[in-house]
């Protein structure tokens, strides 16, 4: 078929815009993005990086915290603390995602400890908020909770735990989910409701469930035995819920204290991952038994008290709590290979994995950001850039432990200080 010249022009403007398109980019609403796996689909990122660094959209000034950044509908979310003055205070603020351009902050105040105003604690929201259908959900450190309107801050309801439940300060707060019609909370509260599921849209409690400790683990809704699950992490249990009522489908017991329990479970066809301890799921209906390791000693059965593992294919990929990066055969446990070239070798260290086409977006405590090929054969280095300046004083350094954002081709990373949104885009 022979085409006009006035009709090659047309598709000379055309298809610049229908490959554009095709490029696949995505919001990330939730603790762990779109669908809480630690995934980044998009498509059109750089795949190495400028030798001057990322190109800096913009930046501004933030609180203390550990909460991380959401983005949703054209909006960039953070949930902080200003302890510049008692008895203190939380916000909630919301940025255009183009500009950095402040559109609405919630303020509200909060009573914390004297010692949580020290710098060196840099105490703040730990919860990520998650954003669903219009509407932000937020749980502040206290145990504030909200249920706002992503474009004015209009609170929609509220509620605070504290009263309602007698829920105890913990260092631990892991962050809230959405299952249909479902806001669910892992307070740790002993009368039973440990586990606690609201109506998303009135803050109604619909079911309670468990009488076991919090940790930092945030949980997750996983398909498994032909059931939706919802798996949680706590000090006594790795514990499998009927998401829909709240009654248990079965139970592991896991002694773990609180400050140990802090990956999220990693689910991948038929294994669950609960820190270091793997798991095969029952085809069938719902179950799970112990795969490995058969040691029940707790530092066998973590591998990071900061950062989740990654699945990729028939190996896992872990930071270990003193920085090494590790790979594992997912059947046996058995340890691959071991890198020390991620971050550095001290306690405290955190390398955060995001799989992104065949490679894999490392997030470390030194606010660096690689990008690497991992596979049974070694650890290869792509690409390392820094993002942002750690401000956590910890074993006599300064780190940064909240994972970034990754959404619609841009980084946002937070600090005690700044919020950074820059890009990643590889044809901007």
């Amino acid at each position: 078929m022979l085409y006009s010249p006035k009709m090659l022009r047309a598709i000379a403007l055309i298809l610049p815009l229908l490959l554009s398109a095709a490029m696949r980019a995505e919001d990330w609403p939730q603790w762990r993005g779109l669908n809480r796996d630690g995934v980044c689909a998009e498509t059109g990122l750089l795949q190495t990086f400028p030798a001057e660094g990322l190109k800096v959209r913009w930046r501004t000034p933030v609180g203390w915290g550990f909460a991380s950044p959401v983005v949703a509908q054209g909006w960039v979310f953070l949930h902080d603390s200003d302890l510049s003055d008692y008895p203190g205070k939380e916000q909630i603020h919301c940025w255009d995602e183009t500009t950095g351009k402040v559109n609405w902050t919630h303020i509200y105040e909060v009573a914390y400890e004297d010692w949580a105003f020290e710098p060196t604690q840099e105490i703040g929201p730990v919860a990520t908020p998650i954003v669903q259908n219009g509407k932000i959900y937020c749980l502040g450190r206290l145990n504030n909770l909200f249920c706002m309107d992503v474009r004015n801050g209009e609170v929609l309801w509220k509620r605070d735990l504290v009263k309602d439940y007698e829920v105890a300060f913990s260092p631990g707060m892991p962050s809230p989910l959405i299952e249909g019609d479902l806001l669910i909370l892992f307070i740790g509260v002993k009368a039973g409701a440990s586990v606690l599921a609201l109506n998303k849209d009135t803050g109604q409690e619909v079911w309670r469930s468990l009488d076991e400790r919090l940790t930092f683990s945030s949980p997750i809704v996983m398909t498994s035995g032909g059931k939706k699950q919802l798996v949680v992490w706590t000090q006594e249990s790795v514990t499998s819920l009927d998401p829909a009522a709240g009654t248990t489908y079965w139970r592991q017991r896991l002694l773990t204290g609180s400050d140990y329990a802090v990956s999220t479970p990693v689910f991948y066809k038929d294994r669950l991952l609960i820190g270091g301890l793997m798991f095969q799921l029952n085809a069938d209906k719902p179950g799970a038994t112990v795969l490995w390791p058969a040691s029940k000693a707790p530092a066998r059965r973590i591998y990071s008290h900061t950062s989740t593992a990654l699945f990729r294919g028939d190996h896992l990929f872990s930071a270990k709590s003193t920085g090494e990066l590790v790979c594992v055969e997912a059947n046996t446990g058995e340890q691959v290979w071991e890198t020390d070239k991620v971050t550095d070798l001290r306690n405290g260290a955190s390398i955060h994995l995001t799989p992104n086409g065949d490679s894999v977006l490392l997030y470390t405590n030194k606010g660096e950001l690689i990008r690497a090929q991992l596979t049974s054969e070694g650890y290869k280095e792509l690409s390392r850039a820094a993002v942002i300046e750690p401000t956590m004083p910890f074993g006599g350094r300064k780190v940064v432990w909240a994972p970034p954002a990754y959404a619609n081709r841009h980084i946002f990373a937070r600090s005690g200080k700044e919020l950074v949104c820059a890009s990643l885009e590889a044809n901007p």
